[in-house]
This record gives structure tokens, sequence and C-alpha cells, in this order.
């Protein structure tokens, strides 16, 4: 089936082009320990996606711009993205165009009270309306439930704003017991007034996901890092009966998925007609609080 027109996309993980991959992912390699990955990789799961960095796009004096040609191009009407990069292009899009872009702070446990503190000043200056976790990606790592993570959920509940978490078996090459879906339900458990949405997949524990998101009202699913045609089955499936209202779409451009991809193959997906809309947009924006 054709998409339905004119919803006006919310992709849920959005970025720019960098122009040293490598240095951007350094945070990853710096813990990996085999040779592709810390020696040879400018992008850390490049064994799994095909052309990335994407050279044509690297290259490119306006990263900003870029990507808000892709989203003309594609139908995205707005897109989650990070502030507090080095490079300051975050802050710059939401300076340049703050109609089209939505702030999101990322955080590393392990730095404790100051993580904080610059979470709630990035959340006074740029109005961030998430916060981004990849609990792998710490270092050390630092478990989904572990008590390094509580004072986090405990300010997005106070603030009012979503954790977008990362689950399942990351793609880079690092230790994965952090990230075991089965971990999101004590924090749920915890924090029952906190919205959780994974990223990544929560593979392979798609069947798991799904149960906690039946038990847990403020669980949710982003469909991040996956072209379409991968999207797991459970998901789809869950989407289509009592999860319409839980799974929420979200991309990976520039990272590993270009939207002419994700767009492409989007209307492949089985979802019924009455689900696209959600999916697409209304579920972000309650979810973000835009609605």
């Amino acid at each position: 089936m054709a998409l339905p027109e004119g919803i006006g996309i919310i992709d849920t993980m959005l970025g720019f082009p960098h122009q040293d991959s490598k240095e951007l992912y350094r945070f990853i390699t710096r813990q990996t320990k085999d040779t592709e990955s810390r020696e040879q990789f400018q992008f850390p799961v490049e064994y799994l996606f095909k052309d990335v960095p994407n050279r044509e796009l690297t290259g490119s004096p306006d990263p900003v711009a870029v990507t808000l040609r892709e989203m003309d191009l594609w139908g995205i009407e707005r897109g989650l993205i990070g502030v507090g990069d080095r490079e300051g292009t975050g802050a710059e899009a939401l300076r340049r165009h703050p109609d089209r872009f939505v702030a999101s702070s990322s955080i590393d446990p392990n730095e404790g009270m100051e993580g904080i503190r610059r979470l709630v000043a990035e959340h006074e200056t740029f109005g961030t309306r998430a916060i981004g976790v990849f609990p792998a990606g710490t270092f050390p790592q630092v478990p989904i439930n572990d008590k390094l993570m509580y004072p986090v959920y405990a300010k997005a509940v106070e603030l009012g704003i979503p954790v977008f978490c990362c689950a399942g078996i990351p793609g880079p090459r690092l230790k994965a017991a952090c990230q075991h879906v089965e971990l999101i339900d004590e924090v749920m458990f915890d924090f029952p007034d906190l919205v959780f949405v994974t990223r990544h997949g929560c593979q392979p524990w798609t069947e798991l996901a799904v149960k906690l998101m039946l038990k847990w009202p403020g669980l949710h699913y982003s469909t991040s890092a996956f072209a379409p045609k991968y999207y797991p089955s459970d998901i789809v499936d869950y989407a289509n009966t009592r999860g319409a209202d839980k799974i929420i779409y979200a991309g990976y451009f520039p990272m590993g998925l270009s939207l002419e991809r994700i767009m492409t193959e989007l209307p492949s997906v089985g979802f019924k007609d009455e689900v696209w809309p959600k999916f697409l947009r209304t579920n972000a924006l309650r979810v973000l609080g835009l609605d």
C-alpha cells in the first residue's frame, strides 16, 4: 500500500552528517577490543549497514541544510535531534529552524549530578523534550536498571519528558547484558509515571518487549536503526492489535539508513490503515508533549 499522504511525519531519531565519523564514535570504540572496531571502522556497526558513512553527505559545509533537504523530500515535518554535541550542530539547527527540530539531551549516568545539572541547563536553554541513554555505550557500562540510572529517570518524571533508551543486543561490538529487555520491568515498577521508549529493536527479546508494553502504560517502542523490511513481526502484530498507541516511528539518518530507503520500504510494512497516523505522527507528538 502507499503511505497515507500529508501526515507530517515526526522522526524520533534524526541526525546530521559529520566530517569525522571515527572521532564522533570514539566514545564507543574506546571500550571495544576487536581490531575492526578500534582501527578500521569509521562507523562502529559498518558490518550491519551498507555504504556508511555516506561520503557525499559528509562533504557538505552545511550539515543542517543537508538534513533539512532530506526531510522536505520525504515528508518529515519535525525531527528529534541531539543537543550538546561538540560541533554545536544541534543548537544551530534549533536556532535556524525551531519549527522543524525538537531537542533531545543525551546523558551518561556515570557523570552523576554533573550530568543532571547539564541536562537541566539544556532543558532550560533548548526546551529539551526527551532524554537519550545508551547503556552499552556508557563507560563503564550502566545497565538499564542500575541505580546510577535512577536520578535520570527521576529527573525525566520531574520535567515531564520521556527517556529514549537503547535495548536489546547492541550493534557495536559491546557487551549486551546491560541492555536486556527484562531489566526494563524493574524500572517501570519503580517509576510508574515514567514514559520510557525503547530504541534499536529490543532483539532478540521483542516478544518480551510486547509483554512489558501490555503491562506498563508508560512503556513504548521506537523503530530506530531498523530498515522497515526488518521490523520484527512481534512489533507489527502488536501495533495492529492492542499496541497502536505504543509503536513510534524513528529513522536512522544519516547514521546508518537513508530516508530514501526507509520511506521506500515503509509501504510494505503490514500496518493497518488506522495504525499509520499514530505510528508516523500522533504517538510521537503525545510522548514528546508536542500535541
